[in-house]
């Protein structure tokens, strides 16, 4: 089963923040399905971590051998759960997530950076990407194939004919209108029973009631062939105050954290890139005004979260080649010029990996979330701080042109010699010359 779980580090138990990574995972062993840094005190980290009862892969090998190189890559994160003022409610991150992906060759990020339910801004050369992978692809473990297209599957949780009806005409719409290729589908014999849970530091993750119902349909799915996996459920005990409080632009999206717990489990135990949409979109909720705020108006308006994402796998990257998908592409984190995050939630694994990497971070400070992981908290060595993505894509483009930073800001330090020193050797030359 499935258990969110606290862990404590000393800051004295820290040599430096390239060691910081190994240190977590050696206190967090097991089936570690996330984890991040949520609180920093004087003495103290401490770990969020979501955990899995029994084995469910091996990790895979290092790929940090491997090179592809003539390609940029910028990883981009919107953690999920942590209130993220851009990219916390359905999709309003498409705008910044977009001018990144201009200033580079790929774009690395997560479904709910674009993710708006009926509507998705994707640019060709985003890389939409489940976040247990990009775990995996921050440590140097896997590469990224970009395929032509990947086979959809898609299981639906047991639900009533409404519902049903609901899902087939939206999957059907998908398929005329985008052309994407979803032929298998699955309806589960009983409830997956998807769970929110807010941590202490009031961010929210999430577990499952029936795990082994949502292996039983991705290994029917996989049977038939399918090199992705969407998912659509309903989330239970949904906090109804919470998500009223979302659309007014208070409160982190609850619904997140159980996503994504589901997209990691597929992803750890299977390799294929999937991700969670809700089912149906809670409308009977206590609105303070019913045109919510502008970020989360797109899962105002549509009846499902399932359009969206499977618009998004459409093209989403494999982490194992296939022989069934032929790869267009393929990316690692030798490719990567940057990682770009809020400001204030610098304590996650792309992060960490890239201090270990010597990878600039870009840490945006107008994508304000209610952690408190932040530089002057935080110290890493790598961390260039910026206001806006605005900013954060000027930099994108400095590092993909070679330029170094400091030659773009004033004062520029001038460099200088030590005059006096030299005057000296000239003398003293002088003096040795004279007396031989």
């Amino acid at each position: 089963m499935i258990h969110n779980q606290e862990f404590i580090i000393r800051k004295s138990d820290i040599a430096n923040p390239q060691s910081l990574p190994e240190l977590i995972e050696t206190l967090v062993s097991g089936d570690v399905l996330r984890w991040y840094v949520s609180k920093v005190t004087a003495d103290e980290l401490v770990v969020e971590a979501t955990l899995y009862s029994e084995h469910l892969a091996d990790p895979p090998e290092s790929v940090l051998g491997q090179f592809y190189p003539g390609k940029s890559a910028v990883l981009n994160i919107v953690p999920t759960g942590v209130g993220c003022d851009i990219g916390g409610y359905a999709g309003d991150a498409g705008p910044a997530t977009a001018l990144l992906a201009s200033c580079c060759d790929y774009l690395v990020t997560n479904p709910n950076a674009v993710n708006a339910s009926n509507f998705i801004l994707m640019d060709k050369n985003l890389v939409y990407t489940e976040g247990y992978c990009i775990d995996l692809f921050s440590r140097g473990l896997i590469n990224l194939h970009l395929p032509y297209s990947n086979k959809i599957g898609l299981i639906i949780e047991k639900t009533d004919a409404e519902h049903l009806d609901v899902v087939f005409n939206i999957l059907n719409t998908v398929r005329a209108v985008y052309g994407v290729n979803i032929e298998e589908f699955v309806i589960t014999d009983e409830a997956i029973g998807g769970r929110c849970i807010q941590h202490s530091s009031g961010s929210y993750v999430g577990s499952i009631d029936n795990p082994a119902t949502l292996f039983r349909a991705c290994e029917q799915l996989i049977a038939k062939g399918v090199t992705a996996i969407a998912v659509t459920s309903n989330i239970q005990d949904l906090p109804a105050d919470s998500y009223a409080e979302h659309f007014s632009g208070r409160h982190p999206n609850p619904v997140g954290g159980a996503e994504a717990i589901i997209s990691h489990l597929i992803a750890k135990k299977y390799r294929l890139p999937a991700a969670h949409a809700p089912m149906i979109n809670l409308k009977q909720i206590d609105l303070e005004d019913p045109i919510v705020d502008a970020r989360g108006a797109g899962e105002i308006t549509s009846h499902s979260g399932m359009a969206s994402v499977l618009i998004g796998l459409a093209q989403a990257p494999q982490i194992t080649a296939r022989p069934t998908c032929r790869i267009a592409d393929t990316i690692n984190i030798n490719n990567v010029v940057a990682v770009v995050t809020p400001a204030s939630a610098l304590g996650g694994i792309p992060v960490l990996y890239a201090q270990k990497f010597n990878i600039p971070v870009i840490a945006v400070h107008n994508n304000a979330t209610i952690l408190e992981i932040t530089p002057d908290r935080f110290p890493l060595n790598t961390v260039i701080e910026v206001q806006n993505y605005a900013e954060a894509a000027g930099i994108i483009m400095a590092l993909k042109r070679g330029l170094n930073l400091k030659s773009i800001l004033r004062p520029l330090e001038t460099l200088r010699y030590q005059r006096q020193a030299v005057a000296t050797t000239v003398v003293n030359d002088a003096m040795i010359a004279e007396l031989a």
